[in-house]
């Protein structure tokens, strides 16, 4: 704790030297976390231009049309879409202060998560075993890599979910785990967003 210096001889106020009053500044989370988004927008940005240019490459090899499976990505597709509307009956109940319903739906959130993980996983080992691995082609390695740092984001979210889950259940929904959740949500809506992305731009168009 911070010592408070004596009172002077002719009876003024000491000088202040330590502020008691929190240094977190109001939305200070909010505005350091848009700002990180908008560098991992950069990093998509970055990802899908390299797929512009390359998503033609095919040396010789298979293409998007003789490779995906529209019905297996478009159920995955979903997996993503039901998670993020489960996510905000989350925030809904969060702004109730009730906490088990909370907890429930961050973990159908989750569920939904691994779930399309999963899919992801299984059309990776699928293409690998069918030959057509990122080291295939040019058109390969920048699909495995957008489609494959997308799926590392979703990780990453999976475990930050069940860690604030871990924290509701333990301290409750108190400002600071309200303050996470939020970061959270946003987190996951634009991992939602950027799948759009990738489906319209890598899926679809690449069956054509």
């Amino acid at each position: 704790m911070a010592h408070t210096p004596a009172q002077s001889v002719d009876g003024a106020e000491p000088p202040v030297f330590y502020l008691k009053e929190d240094h977190h500044p109001e939305n200070g989370t909010s505005i350091g976390f848009w700002l990180y988004l908008m560098s991992d927008c950069l990093i998509f940005a970055v990802l899908f231009a390299t797929y512009a240019v390359l998503g033609r490459s095919y040396a010789a090899g298979p293409s998007g049309a003789d490779l995906f499976d529209l019905k297996l990505v478009a159920i995955n597709t979903g997996f993503l879409l039901f998670s993020s509307i489960t996510y905000g009956f989350a925030m809904l109940e969060m702004e109730k202060q009730k906490v088990k319903t909370t907890l429930v739906w961050l973990g159908i959130t989750g569920l939904f998560g691994l779930a399309f993980l999963a899919v992801e996983l299984y059309e990776f080992h699928h293409l690998i075993e069918e030959g057509a691995g990122p080291h295939r082609s040019a058109f390969l390695s920048s699909f495995f890599a957008l489609v494959g740092t997308h799926g590392l984001h979703v990780t990453f979210g999976i475990i930050w979910l069940v860690t604030l889950m871990v924290q509701v259940a333990k301290h409750g929904l108190i400002a600071a785990n309200k303050r996470r959740l939020m970061c959270l949500s946003m987190f996951w809506h634009f991992l939602d967003v950027i799948w759009i992305g990738v489906f319209s731009f890598v899926y679809l168009m690449g069956v054509l």
